[in-house]
């Protein structure tokens, strides 16, 4: 079953978006980053927590294993992981690619200039503003320039 949901995830079509569709997916999306962003600290968090406590039950010998106390951690992060899971799942099923979930990049593939390329938003910018090609990353960014728009895109 695996490999025939790996096979229809292959056969989705590539989808290209506008900047004005762009602008409309990240409004909608940027709630799901936020809650991915929450997910992933929370769960780097709780897995410093288990370690800490795996590392005392091995100290100890495995005498006095706090059970409950595991098994709530344990639980709190398979629930953790489930929800970031969704949340990332619903930004791909988009069409939208995340890029950092520490600082809360995602990218948009477009078409500039009869290239494509990424349209790149990162969290707390007003706006898409920039652009990179797809073999560069962030630190690529170029600024969109007005002539490279569609008719009808607003900047």
């Amino acid at each position: 079953m695996p490999d025939e949901e790996q096979d229809n995830a292959e056969e989705q079509p590539h989808r290209l978006f506008t900047l004005h569709e762009a602008e409309i997916a990240r409004k909608e999306l940027e709630p799901f980053l936020v809650e991915a962003m929450s997910c992933r600290k929370r769960l780097s968090s709780l897995d410093v927590d288990l370690s800490a406590a795996v590392s005392r039950i091995m100290v100890m010998g495995g005498i006095l294993v706090p059970y409950e106390k595991m098994a709530k951690l344990r639980i709190q992060h398979r629930r953790l992981t489930q929800m970031l899971k969704a949340a990332l799942e619903r930004i791909s099923s988009a069409g939208c690619v995340v890029k950092d979930l520490e600082v809360g990049l995602l990218d948009f593939p477009s078409v500039v200039g009869n290239e494509e390329v990424y349209l790149c938003w990162k969290l707390g910018e007003d706006r898409i503003r920039f652009y990179h090609r797809q073999d560069e990353g962030f630190a690529g960014r170029k600024p969109l320039d007005p002539e490279d728009l569609e008719p009808g895109d607003v900047q």
